[in-house]
């Protein structure tokens, strides 16, 4: 699972067996499927799915119950909590830091008497399927940093992304559709997401991801132009990769292997990605499980839809992205609109896993980059208030393959500011997803201008007390 494979394969494709394979149809070329690797180990999961919030989901409004935090409401944060610690620009220079107790009622739920807030009352249906971590923290205050350390493992832009690895490290189980699939919530404001987030870096480009979006053209230039049969196609891109093929076999350069390899999925998407993104033969009972914005292509409600489609047909690593989770005021009214948007979908994914035997070998992901604070961000009032970034806490969860159902794991201090019990680190989240689709982290790697690379950098350790 490191370099030296991809090398030998690429090298494998000489001009001769090129010509081959075209004979019987270039779906036969050797690298035609992808396969980079196998498991380290025996896997629990064969796909994930990630079902990500940018902008910072609020915890204590969400799943982290405080209910002394409510009692102090209006308090200054004590000095013996905060500890010096940094805060942003945007909150740092206020003269006070009000505590703020979340507006929203708590309740337990289910067997396992998980707290979930009233804004997530088919989160809160579905408790005991799922596995909170209520202890995350992360190294960044500022969103871009953030994202980029939580989808990459790294601050830095450029290095691969979490699809991308896996990818890279397993292959497809589809050789008809991406390994690695994006979906973007249209229509949505906030902090902006970059390409980078789900690209390859460093790895071949193969390994990116490929964004899906709203409309009759999911991915763009994939239709053929007026006049260009299907049978035209295949004759241009055979043509070209037979030159590709001659070059390779003339320079042995594995990027030219890659290109083939594109060009060859690129044709076979014409065909399999207009039949995926088709909803029109879903039931109207899934639509009533998902809710009726689930008929409308670019909601999250649709691309939840779909990312069930997608995985059915055994895409590797799907990926949504839903922003506006960034409430620096206002949090009351803004939280409401994005917990309408997404609770009932992301619910209805699980259940529309589990019921379909998918659950069982699917790993669900929902979270966001770091927290917010305990404090209000601009003036409390009795009725809004807002909230900074805060890096030292913040909840998500995992359900299906893998990892204990009904389950709490971590805790934070009485005013959920810092982790008091099994601080989980970002590092150790991917560790822990790689390790659940049978990858020891510390081992897949790549060579890179002289260093070997991997996702969780030289950090991370598996969380084994998430695993069932």
């Amino acid at each position: 699972m490191e370099t030296s494979h991809l090398d030998l394969d690429a090298r494998k494709l000489t001009r001769r067996a090129f010509l081959t394979c075209a004979a019987a149809g270039l779906g036969s070329v050797a690298l035609a499927d992808g396969r980079s690797g196998t498991p380290h180990f025996p896997a629990r999961a064969k796909r994930i799915v990630y079902l990500f919030q940018s902008g910072a989901p609020s915890q204590l409004d969400l799943f982290d119950h405080k209910p002394l935090l409510l009692a102090r409401n209006g308090e200054d944060l004590p000095d013996s909590v905060r500890r010096g610690q940094r805060l942003t620009g945007m909150s740092g220079n206020q003269a006070r830091l009000p505590l703020a107790g979340s507006q929203f009622a708590f309740a337990r739920h289910g067997e396992s008497g998980a707290w979930v807030s009233e804004l997530l009352p088919c989160t809160a249906r579905i408790a005991d399927k799922l596995c909170f971590v209520r202890s995350m923290h992360t190294d960044a205050i500022n969103h871009d940093p953030a994202i980029t350390f939580m989808n990459t493992g790294s601050e830095i832009a450029g290095r691969p992304s979490l699809g991308a690895w896996l990818s890279f490290g397993l292959g497809g189980l589809n050789r008809d559709l991406p390994e690695f699939c994006v979906l973007v919530s249209k229509d949505k404001g906030g902090q902006p997401l970059y390409a980078r987030l789900w690209g390859a870096g460093f790895l071949p480009s193969r390994h990116q991801g490929v964004q899906l979006r709203a409309g009759e053209s999911p991915v763009l230039y994939l239709r053929d132009p007026a006049g260009i049969t299907p049978g035209m196609r295949r004759a241009t891109v055979d043509a070209l990769n037979g030159l590709h093929a001659l070059q390779l076999e003339r320079e042995g350069d594995p990027a030219i292997a890659e290109r083939i390899l594109e060009s060859e999925l690129a044709y076979r998407m014409q065909t399999s990605v207009p039949e995926v993104a088709d909803l029109s033969d879903e039931p109207d009972e899934v639509f009533e499980l998902y809710g009726e914005s689930a008929r409308d292509p670019g909601t999250y409600a649709a691309n939840c839809l779909l990312a069930r489609r997608l995985l059915e047909r055994d895409v590797r690593f799907v990926q949504l992205f839903h922003k506006g989770w960034d409430q620096h005021d206002d949090l009351p009214a803004g939280i409401r609109v994005q917990c309408a948007d997404t609770d009932r979908a992301s619910a209805a994914l699980v259940l529309d896993l589990e019921r379909r035997g998918l659950l069982e070998d699917t790993l669900v992901v929902w979270g966001g980059e770091f927290g917010r604070t305990s404090y209000s961000q601009g003036k409390l009032t009795a009725t809004n208030y807002g909230r900074d970034h805060h890096p030292r806490c913040f909840t998500i969860w995992l359900a299906g393959a893998g990892v204990r159902a009904g389950f709490r794991y971590g805790s934070t201090d009485e005013l959920g500011y810092n982790v008091v019990e099994h601080p989980v680190h970002v590092h150790d989240l991917n560790a822990t997803l790689l390790h659940l689709l049978g990858i020891d982290h510390e081992r897949l790697t790549f060579s890179f201008q002289g260093r070997r690379f991997r996702l969780t950098d030289v950090h991370g350790r598996v969380v084994h007390d998430l695993l069932s």
